[in-house]
């Protein structure tokens, strides 16, 4: 049966928007790596988890798969994470990302946003036509 590599990203940020460490890691291989533009890469199944947990319960952040293709073993997304921001307060962030899978599960991401502001999307497009969930 074919893997479904955007329904292995939905659970993944399900994992991430519920503080479930063990769903997440489910979805990582071990040594899954995770880039960011803003700090370095996060690396480990464990190591991953707990860090988006702890952004969880710092911020009460909660992310949604809005659009995404795949081909063979590799996936691009559109994402937006909805957060309380400690200054600011309700805030989003969309983005973008580049997921390399190891049969059914993710080794990769490479994260694309544009960190420090409030919001962050592109300015008159219609984010709703798209959106997966």
């Amino acid at each position: 049966m074919p893997v479904d590599h955007l329904e292995t990203i939905r659970r993944y940020y399900q994992g991430c928007s519920t503080g479930d460490a063990a769903l997440m890691q489910s979805t990582f291989t071990d040594d899954v790596a995770h880039y960011f533009p803003t700090q370095e890469p996060v690396r480990g199944a464990a190591a991953l988890a707990a860090h988006w947990v702890a952004v969880r319960e710092r911020t009460g952040a909660v992310w949604t798969v809005d659009h995404g293709i795949t081909a063979a073993d590799e996936a691009v997304i559109e994402w937006t994470m909805r957060f309380r921001h400690p200054r600011d307060g309700d805030s989003r962030i969309r983005g973008a990302e580049w997921y390399v899978f190891h049969g059914a599960r993710i080794a990769e991401i490479r994260a694309y946003y544009h960190p420090g502001q409030r919001v962050t999307e592109l300015r008159g497009f219609l984010y709703g036509a798209y959106d997966m969930e």
